[in-house]
C-alpha cells in the first residue's frame, strides 16, 4: 500500500511538473494532453478535422516562422480545427479527391484561426501594397469564423502538386483571375494551371467556394451565412 501511495504521489508530483513547465499545456475531458490555444477551439464548438478523417495531412504554416510574417503566430497548436459543418464539407473533398486518383490527398495549411492571430496578419500588411491580401480584423476573416480552410494536395509520396506558387504567396502570380494572363506569358505552365483546377473541383464539389486572389483559400459559406450561424474567436 506504501508503495502503490508513492507511486501515486509521483504521478502527481510528475503531472504538476509538467503544468508548470509548459504552461500552455492541459487535459481534455478525456485525459489527453491539449494545448490551450486547441482548448479555445474545442470550447468554441469546433473539431479537429483529423479526428473525422486521419487521411488528411495538416501543417499548419503559423505554427512556424516560414510564412509571410515571419512569425510563429500559433505557439502551441498544430492541429486543423474547423466548424463541423465546414468539416464536414472538406472530409467530403477528400474523399472526391481519392475517387479521382486515390494516390492523392489533402493537406491543410491553416484552417480556423483566432482574431488575434489575424490582426498580427493584418499588422504586417496594413501599410503595404499587400493589404488586398489579407481580411482587415474590423471586416473579420471568415478563417475567424472558423469555416475557411487553406489546402492544397500531396501525391504519394507526399510531395505538393506544382501549383504554381507556394500557399501563402502574396502576389498575382497566386491569383485565379491572373491564371490565363500568366499561362499566356509563360508564367503558369498548363500543368500548374490543371493542378488549380483539380483542387478547385473537389474542393467545389463538397460544398466549398473558392476566391479570386488565392488558389489555396476555400469558404465553407458564404459570409452572409457565416455571420448568422456562428460567432468569431477571439
Amino acid at each position: 500500500m506504501k508503495k502503490f501511495k508513492n507511486t501515486c504521489l509521483y504521478i502527481r508530483n510528475k503531472a504538476l511538473i509538467i503544468l508548470i513547465l509548459c504552461p500552455a499545456i492541459c487535459f481534455s475531458q478525456d485525459n489527453r494532453a491539449i494545448s490551450l490555444e486547441a482548448l479555445q477551439m474545442k470550447n468554441a464548438g469546433l473539431v479537429d478535422i483529423r479526428d473525422l478523417d486521419s487521411s488528411i495531412t495538416v501543417h499548419l504554416l503559423y505554427a512556424t516562422v516560414n510564412n509571410f510574417t515571419g512569425e510563429q503566430m500559433y505557439k502551441s497548436l498544430r492541429e486543423a480545427y474547423l466548424q463541423v459543418e465546414a468539416a464536414n464539407k472538406l472530409v467530403l473533398a477528400q474523399q472526391y479527391l481519392k475517387q479521382i486518383n486515390s494516390d492523392y490527398k489533402l493537406i491543410v495549411y491553416d484552417a480556423a484561426r483566432p482574431q488575434w492571430a489575424q490582426e498580427i496578419m493584418w499588422n504586417k500588411v496594413k501599410d503595404t501594397p499587400m493589404k488586398r491580401y489579407v481580411a482587415s480584423p474590423q471586416r473579420i476573416s471568415m478563417h475567424t469564423y472558423g469555416v475557411a480552410v487553406d489546402v492544397s494536395i500531396l501525391d504519394r509520396n507526399n510531395k505538393e502538386l506544382d501549383m504554381g506558387t507556394p500557399v501563402d504567396f502574396l502576389g498575382e502570380l497566386a491569383e485565379p483571375k491572373s491564371e490565363t494572363k500568366y499561362l499566356n506569358s509563360g508564367e503558369l505552365t498548363a500543368g500548374q494551371v490543371k493542378n488549380r483546377e483539380l483542387l478547385r473541383t473537389v474542393m467545389k464539389k463538397a460544398g466549398f467556394r473558392g476566391i479570386s486572389n488565392e488558389w489555396w483559400h476555400f469558404e465553407a459559406f458564404t459570409r452572409v451565412e457565416a455571420q448568422k450561424k456562428y460567432t468569431p474567436i477571439k
